[in-house]
């Protein structure tokens, strides 16, 4: 009989690998990729953002349930993770945390070395395609194969990003054994616009220092303008309340106020178009180009129109070009250890159960917390 068994090997699976290991448990795990960790690596393409040092990091998190889970694996404990792999970090001006190095390749291979000389095994090209009776079947290489471990942590992934292998295939096959599962929703993604053909000069070119505001919330933040819409970090902060429907408004001058705008703009010229005003303002050509897209017919007190200039979106772009999603196994078919009730000595973790955060490092940090959860619950 296998000991341990894990399925999946991001960066969730090779932390309960790891947990699972250091209790003395014979660990096999496996991914249906060719090789593991494929979205941990193409995440860390534009450095690696391991986790985040912000003094709200608890607050990122709507799911109470997590604070727990973070407060056993926090920024402080991935930092010092990834040194005892070798690998410095540094905490930028935002609080994001990186490895010196930026990639996640180095790290990866530290981490596969440990996990390695710690005796846990690792296949793959195996893809798990359900139960076989009270096994764990699988499509491999040499064939057909069905397991009965002591002990299984789930680390499937979620819905985005399918081809790094998160394509959600999992969830039918819990659902017919009574696992709850919330329906998977895009996350940090960004949202279409339906553009006038005027806009396609400017696609590719960010927006920066504006600030978004949705629902009374305001978030200092840069964008991407691109031919499908609007991409980006700022973006994806507001990502949850959008995708709820809420609205979204642009303050163009986030340092000054209504009043202030609105002397600048009668110091203009007398036949000044109302680029060049705009451009007086100090507005790039991009920012002037989305005021004459969505704020026609122009008023003529533009001012109120710059400190809050309505975006029309048209829904979120699809969730395989989200960076993660809502959605998963639900807290309610938990236990404490995260092993799910409906599958005794079967635990979850990761992008697969129902939670939600930012970009930032907090999504990485929850995966690496939940992982670790979930192997020392298995372990035990």
């Amino acid at each position: 009989m296998t000991d341990a068994l894990v399925i999946g090997a991001g960066p969730a699976g090779l932390m309960a690998a790891e947990a699972l290991a250091a209790a003395g448990r014979r660990v096999l795990v496996v991914d249906a990729k060719p090789s593991p960790a494929r979205k941990f690596l193409m995440a860390g393409k534009s450095g690696l953002n391991i986790t985040h040092t912000g003094s709200n990091f608890a607050a990122a998190y709507p799911e109470v349930w997590l604070a727990p889970v973070l407060a056993d694996f926090g920024p402080d404990a991935v930092q010092d993770w990834c040194r005892g792999l070798g690998q410095e970090v540094f905490t930028g001006s935002s609080g994001r945390v990186f490895p010196v190095v930026m990639k996640g390749s180095p790290l990866l291979r530290a981490w596969l070395a440990r996990l390695d000389a710690a005796g846990v095994e690792l296949r793959t090209r195996w893809r798990w395609t359900g139960f076989s009776g009270e096994g764990f079947a699988f499509d491999t290489p040499d064939g057909p194969v069905v397991l009965h471990p002591a002990v299984t942590v789930l680390a499937l992934g979620g819905a985005s990003w399918a081809r790094l292998g998160s394509d959600g295939a999992w969830v039918p096959m819990l659902v017919e054994r009574g696992v709850k599962v919330a329906p998977f929703q895009p996350a940090n993604m960004g949202f279409q616009v339906d553009w006038s053909p005027h806009m396609a000069r400017f696609f590719g070119a960010p927006v920066k220092g504006v600030a978004l505001c949705v629902d009374g919330t305001r978030e200092r933040g840069e964008f991407v303008v691109s031919s499908k819409g609007l991409e980006g970090g700022g973006i994806y902060a507001m990502s949850r309340a959008l995708r709820r429907g809420a609205a979204l408004r642009l303050d163009l001058l986030p340092d000054l106020t209504v009043e202030a705008v609105a002397e600048r703009l009668a110091r203009a010229r007398r036949g000044d178009t109302v680029g060049a005003r705009l451009r007086k303002l100090g507005l790039s050509s991009v920012v002037v180009a989305l005021v004459q897209e969505w704020g026609r017919p122009l008023p003529d007190d533009l001012a109120p129109l710059l400190k809050a200039l309505p975006v029309p979106l048209t829904g979120p772009r699809p969730m395989d070009e989200a960076i993660s999603v809502a959605g998963g196994v639900t807290h309610a078919a938990l236990t404490e250890g995260l092993e799910l009730r409906a599958l005794p000595r079967v635990f979850a973790c990761g992008e697969m159960l129902d939670w939600e955060a930012p970009t930032g490092g907090y999504l990485l940090t929850a995966c690496l917390a939940t992982g670790l959860w979930a192997g020392r619950a298995a372990a035990g």
